[in-house]
């Protein structure tokens, strides 16, 4: 364990540096923070249609609705907080501890996938959401209500980590309250007591809404330490994991019911679903929502620009410029505008299709990461994730590969791809997120037994370690 420091010191109101291992001395923060990270980037229309497509879409009664949404929420949550509890041993951001479970050069591929979709698709989806509301309330063109949501968005992130949880701290009041609010007038226009209830239980559908609330929800894992790092050191454990679980959990949740409540009443337009969704509301509580929603998207977008240029440091770019973090943000920014721009037409057709697509990378990969992290415990760490490129994990890439591909190949459910079971039952539903991280989880437990990867030395449970030469624009050990 070496306790040299290698990144920047604090000077500049943007934050310094890019993936290096967080310094005792800039630990600062309460873990009960997390509860407002992690709610605000929820409280948002994309969190609201999960809801809608479960009734919709997928033809669901509302209680059915929940208990599957419930389902796919607490699982993600419950995985979050569990990530979320590994940033402050280290230091290190979520795809940088994952280094272990893939090696050096594996880790390339979970961490290009999460570049991609956090820093450019969830960004899109979120902006197009937000520039819409925007428009809505103001009579301005869209095209101009998506330029103020996504400079507002690069800007938060652009600046770096203490003012992205500034920013989620108010909006997460804020917003809470005007959403809160919004979902106690749209539940009592729902007959609750049997209206809303559905007829027959339908398993395919419910499996995909679960399905859908999972890659939602788990859809923050792979950010989960990023804003857990700078906490102290020796902060406890279960209040990290509480705190970011239940921050996750009951936004999406109370969102989710709203979205479900909305999608029952008459006159519903799913094709139309934030004017459908606002129509009920008196007209003041409309406009603040529709002000809320677009608070919102720019609260998620936040974290996905910020964490999604985590990822691509993570994946070993050298940039050696000491804002390289807020570079790479700012780019992500202009990639991602112009790719919402260029949906604006057929805004959210396929967000469905990307729900799913979410839950079926993430399933697996968290069947990697945990697995190694339980067969890792009581290790030193830090060795194993610095800029080492002939440290090989195998068994994490071919675990993570073989299960995606399988689960896709059998148990997809979506309008651009039917696995082979679901083509013969197709009341199955879907299951891919499911299967993908059992099978993940028993590959990789099989395969690092026999391929015996590199293991660190014992270390004590609450041992604090400050890995050195953690960030490619660092000299290679």
């Amino acid at each position: 364990m070496s306790t040299a420091t290698t990144a920047p010191p604090r000077t500049s109101l943007v934050e310094a540096g890019g993936i290096e291992s967080i310094p005792l001395d800039r630990r600062h923060g309460s873990p009960w923070q997390l509860f407002a990270t992690w709610s605000a980037p929820n409280l948002e229309f994309a969190t609201i249609f999960v809801g809608v497509i479960a009734v919709a879409f997928f033809g669901l009664g509302f209680w059915q609705a929940m208990a599957a949404l419930v389902l796919g929420n607490a699982l993600g949550a419950l995985t979050h907080g569990i990530l979320s509890t590994w940033g402050p041993r280290q230091g290190l951001a979520q795809m940088v501890l994952g280094r272990t479970a893939f090696g050096y050069w594996g880790n390339v591929l979970p961490s290009a996938l999460n570049t991609v979709l956090a820093g450019v698709g969830w960004f899109a989806v979120n902006s197009v959401s937000g520039a819409f509301a925007l428009a809505t309330l103001t009579g301005m063109p869209v095209v101009l209500g998506l330029v103020i949501v996504v400079v507002v968005e690069v800007a938060v992130a652009f600046i770096g980590h203490d003012l992205v949880q500034v920013f989620e701290r108010y909006a997460a009041i804020v917003l809470g309250i005007i959403f809160l609010v919004t979902t106690v007038v749209i539940l009592g226009q729902v007959d609750l007591s049997g209206g809303a209830g559905g007829g027959a239980f339908s398993f395919g559908g419910f499996t995909l809404a679960a399905a859908a609330a999972f890659g939602y929800a788990a859809g923050w894992n792979p950010y989960a330490s990023d804003y857990t790092r700078y906490l102290p050191a020796r902060v406890s454990a279960r209040k990290v994991g509480w705190a970011a679980g239940l921050g996750n959990f009951v936004s999406c949740t109370v969102l989710m019911a709203a979205g479900a409540g909305a999608a029952t009443l008459a006159g519903f337009d799913a094709s139309a679903p934030t004017d459908s969704f606002t129509a009920p509301l008196p007209p003041l509580l409309s406009a603040l929502t529709l002000l809320a929603i677009a608070v919102g998207a720019i609260a998620a977008n936040a974290l996905n620009i910020y964490s999604g240029a985590m990822s691509f440091l993570a994946a070993g770019i050298r940039i050696p410029f000491a804002l390289r973090r807020a570079i790479v943000a700012l780019g992500f920014g202009v990639i991602g505008f112009l790719i919402a721009w260029a949906a604006l037409p057929d805004a959210g057709h396929s967000y469905e299709n990307f729900l799913l697509v979410i839950a079926y990378w993430v399933a697996p990969w968290l069947g990697v990461v945990l697995t190694d992290r339980l067969l890792r415990r009581g290790t030193e760490l830090g060795p194993l994730v610095q800029e080492r490129r002939r440290y090989v994990n195998v068994a994490g890439p071919i675990a993570f590969v073989v299960a995606t591909v399988l689960s896709i190949w059998l148990f997809s459910n979506q309008t651009l791809y039917q696995g082979l079971v679901v083509q013969a039952v197709p009341d199955v539903g879907d299951l891919t997120a499911l299967v993908g991280f059992a099978l993940a989880a028993v590959l990789y437990f099989v395969l690092f037994r026999l391929t015996k990867p590199a293991v660190g030395a014992p270390i004590a449970a609450d041992a604090i370690e400050h890995p050195v030469d953690v960030d490619a624009a660092e000299p290679s050990a």
